[in-house]
């Protein structure tokens, strides 16, 4: 009997998974000592990044999405 895969929340909870497979994730470094960071920096910060090559997959099956 093959057991299932199970999903790991701690990546269902950084990551998400969008409705064309595109793999998002937030930023680091926005969340203390902001005071110091330019303005323009923390906009750029608050945008959402998409993760790329073989981490993606790992994290497609991590979160149960394939």
């Amino acid at each position: 009997m093959k057991n299932k895969q199970k999903t790991r929340k701690s990546a269902v909870k950084r990551f998400k998974v969008s409705a064309s497979g595109k793999v998002l994730h937030r930023s680091k470094g926005f969340r203390h000592l902001r005071s110091k960071k330019s303005k323009r920096w923390l906009r750029r910060l608050k945008k959402t990044k998409e993760v790329k090559g073989s981490y993606k997959r790992k994290l497609l099956k991590m979160t149960g999405k394939k």
